[in-house]
């Protein structure tokens, strides 16, 4: 399989619900990110394409490493993503903007069929298990 290299963020609100959006022309919800350009570190793509994508400057500083992850591509049949995931604490004025057609704060813990895999397979699991490991 073909190997897509991106970052992604996962942001979540007050409520414990992640920001995950859907670009224009698919059909499934994944969180905010893409691929680097050339010479772009991976936490520089999280942060740009964050911007691009939603209109909001986020805080390298305040990024997280969650972790890097393999899974199916979402919208890329037969390929498959290497993801750097970061958190970052919510940020007001998220919009939708450039490719995004849709955003949408999802409950991490209530399994849909529109998620990317990433999300099911790994991102969403652990984001749940520190919310419990916080309780």
């Amino acid at each position: 399989m073909s190997e897509i290299f991106v970052s992604a963020v996962a942001m979540r609100d007050d409520r414990g619900r992640v920001l995950n959006v859907r670009k224009r022309g698919t059909s499934m919800l994944m969180l905010p990110g893409g691929k680097p350009e050339p010479g772009e570190t991976p936490d520089e793509t999280a942060v740009r394409e964050f911007a691009e994508e939603l209109g909001v400057a986020l805080d390298p500083a305040r990024l997280r490493l969650v972790g890097e992850f393999r899974a199916a591509a979402a919208n890329e049949h037969g390929f498959t993503v290497v993801a750097t995931v970061y958190e970052h604490p919510y940020a007001p004025g998220v919009s939708v903007s450039a490719e995004i057609e849709h955003l949408e704060w999802v409950d991490p813990a209530i399994p849909r069929d529109d998620m990317a895999p990433l999300n099911t397979e790994h991102v969403f699991p652990l984001l749940l298990a520190a919310t419990d490991a916080g309780r």
